[in-house]
């Protein structure tokens, strides 16, 4: 009984990770194409322009990384 469970278990928690990574690709997909769509304006749409350069009130050439992705190589 006990292998069975575990084996019912292992294939629930790969269905929801798989379903999971799955919906993560999607909302990635539509991120690109409106991205794509718009050419790229309602990213800097908070940025106003001067003579020389872009005034934004962040950084966009700035990377930032997450801590839970600093462990991984």
């Amino acid at each position: 009984f006990s292998s069975l469970l575990q084996k019912w278990a292992v294939v629930a928690l790969s269905a929801s990770s798989s379903l999971g990574s799955l919906s993560c690709l999607l909302a990635l997909a539509v991120a690109i194409g409106l991205t794509l769509g718009n050419q790229g304006r309602a990213l800097l749409a908070p940025c106003t322009v001067t003579n020389t350069a872009r005034d934004c009130p962040f950084d966009p050439t700035r990377v930032y990384v997450s801590p839970c992705g600093l462990g991984t190589p």
